[in-house]
């Protein structure tokens, strides 16, 4: 027993040493030796494009490839024009080229620099530190360096040349703010005749929503008859958003929902390798572009038939990917209009509110593994948050409630750490009597342990029984965007950002090692030694988790203690 214990002791901590390491190295932007490196990002405009039949490549831009299908000549992009929009939640900037949403500020979230661990000295002495610089709005879609648009047009059944995001549309006149007292605000744009139809795209903005409707209108300008289909997509670079931590990476990427197939995420690498296995045709679904905290989704709820495509985009510039849905309008006469709406959702993954939006789009908030367990573990936290109203507190109440629940099986593995500590100097003793008869002292470690009434593996069964709620719970702090710039108490003014001045990892640290000194000493020299220098490896991981984490794994080290503690004196054991 004592040599598989040392021997599963090793292997577990050399490999924490490793993903340590390997956390720390892609925490400083430097590869991973698990995945190939992170892509750099494009330094040039984006081509926007899928692989899907019909659906045009973007406008070519200086140096890119000639002769693309339905393509504006460069000189519409330098005529284009960007529009502009505000309202309470949204900042949105629109191009009449294609009516593409090319940018989208979020102004109620916030993104800046971390304090510094001297701002507070900085600032006392009248320098600027890094606190003092104010915060910016998230930017979620961005045309510019990040590569993320949001992009409609139409496709001719018969091969017409039909108006696309590559053509230039006039804007109509009217307020590009919303004003106190208004709740909508409405921009339309109409593309010339090209194929014989125009192309009118309203958008549709209201207040306090993260939710754009995009209304299409397909009207028949020529003699003959027209069969368009409207396509819709979400276009960005592989490059990953910030989010995570340094040692647990969040999803980014394409995602799509169907009733049949339920909620499905594509990896960039494997779209690399051509393995997207995702479900062509159905009457319902939306496909989203996901990544930590926030998403950005096409939404369709009526049982309309269409058609889904995940590709790497075809164009000068690398590493574009597209995802979307294309839907076939009825067959339009000459005169005759034909409508088509949609629903572009830009904004952050409260989980509520996008259970609403459509259904299954709640999914987009990322519990990796633990989904199962992390979803009531979230509706427990939002409920504690509604009574005590700051998320900190709902930490830890949750963790208490835990605790609670799991308070007798925390009690067995607690006495059975306490009856091992008891017969620690007695089964010292004996190793030192019998450190030249390995076999013989065996065999006597166990017929003390008969004796004793003591289970060597009681300690850990009971700690593995509850393991996956804690790790739920760990994923719900890591996913749940409501702790993003939510305070606790004095320096803890963010959650989701590590802890300014370290107290919380220091103080984790600090339970840690008083837990191991309350634990049974290891009968091993070198066992009791690497027990008390894990946690101080450990250590090192929370001085870079979100503050929320920290605290949640202080909260949960403290009631451990103090259940032990407690054990430990009703059953007579030493310090």
């Amino acid at each position: 027993m004592t040599d598989i214990r040392r021997t599963v002791l090793w292997v577990v901590f050399t490999m924490s040493l490793v993903l340590l390491w390997d956390g720390w190295q892609k925490h400083n932007g430097q590869p991973s030796m698990f995945s190939p490196p992170a892509p750099k990002v494009a330094t040039v405009a984006p081509a926007a494009s899928n692989g899907l039949s019909g659906v045009p490549t973007a406008a070519p831009v200086a140096g890119a490839q000639v002769g693309l299908p339905n393509a504006a000549p460069a000189a519409a992009a330098l005529a284009s024009e960007k529009v502009h929009i505000k309202t309470d939640v949204l900042d949105v900037t629109l191009d009449t080229l294609g009516g593409d949403v090319t940018r989208v500020e979020l102004p109620t979230y916030l993104t800046g620099p971390e304090p510094g661990l001297f701002d507070p000295i900085l600032q006392a002495v009248g320098i600027k530190a890094k606190s003092t610089v104010p915060q910016s709005p998230v930017v979620l879609l961005d045309s510019v360096g990040h590569s993320y648009k949001a992009q409609t047009g139409l496709i001719g059944s018969q091969g017409e040349a039909l108006p696309t995001h590559n053509t230039l549309m006039t804007v109509a006149p009217g307020e590009r703010e919303m004003k106190a007292g208004t709740n909508e605000l409405v921009v339309r744009m109409e593309s010339p005749e090209q194929g014989g139809v125009k192309y009118i795209k309203t958008f549709t903005f209201k207040r306090g929503e993260h939710v754009i409707g995009v209304k299409h209108e397909v009207v028949n300008v020529g003699a003959a008859a027209v069969t368009p289909q409207v396509y819709v997509q979400l276009v960005r670079n592989n490059v990953a958003g910030p989010g995570g931590t340094a040692f647990t990476s969040t999803f980014t990427g394409p995602a799509l929902y169907t009733d049949k197939t339920k909620f499905q995420k594509v990896e960039f690498k494997d779209i690399d390798k051509g393995k997207v296995d995702i479900l062509k045709n159905a009457d319902d679904g939306w496909v989203a572009m996901v990544q930590h905290y926030f998403a950005s989704a096409w939404l369709h709820n009526d049982h309309t038939p269409r058609e889904f495509f995940v590709s790497k985009v075809k164009g000068a510039v690398p590493d574009q990917y597209a995802v979307g849905m294309v839907f076939t309008l009825p067959a339009l006469a000459a005169g005759a209009t034909a409508t088509h709406a949609d629903q572009l959702f830009v904004g952050p993954q409260e989980e509520e509110k996008l259970s609403v939006l459509a259904p299954g789009f709640e999914l987009v908030k990322d519990y990796g593994i633990f989904a199962i367990l992390a979803k009531p573990l979230f509706w427990l936290l939002e409920k504690l948050y509604g009574i005590l109203g700051n998320w900190g507190w709902a930490i830890i109440a949750l963790v208490v409630l835990l605790k609670i629940a799991f308070y007798w099986l925390n009690a067995s593995a607690y006495k059975s750490m306490a009856k091992m500590k008891a017969v620690g100097p007695k089964v010292q003793a004996m190793r030192e009597r019998l450190k030249d008869k390995p076999a013989e002292m065996q065999q006597e470690m166990m017929r003390i342990y008969r004796e004793e009434k003591v289970n060597p593996i009681g300690s850990c069964l009971p700690i593995f029984l509850q393991m996956p709620f804690f790790m739920g719970l760990y994923w719900v702090l890591l996913s749940s965007v409501e702790m993003r710039g939510a305070p606790w108490i004095g320096w803890i003014v963010d959650l989701s950002a590590k802890d300014p001045y370290f107290i919380l990892p220091l103080l984790m640290t600090a339970s840690s090692l008083f837990q191991v000194w309350l634990n049974p000493t290891p009968p091993d020299p070198m066992q009791a030694k690497m027990m008390w220098f894990m946690p101080l490896a450990f250590s090192f991981m929370f001085f870079v988790f979100p503050s929320g984490l920290v605290l949640y794994w202080l909260t949960n080290n403290i009631l451990s203690i103090a259940q032990q503690w407690f054990i430990n004196k009703r059953l007579g054991v030493q310090g």
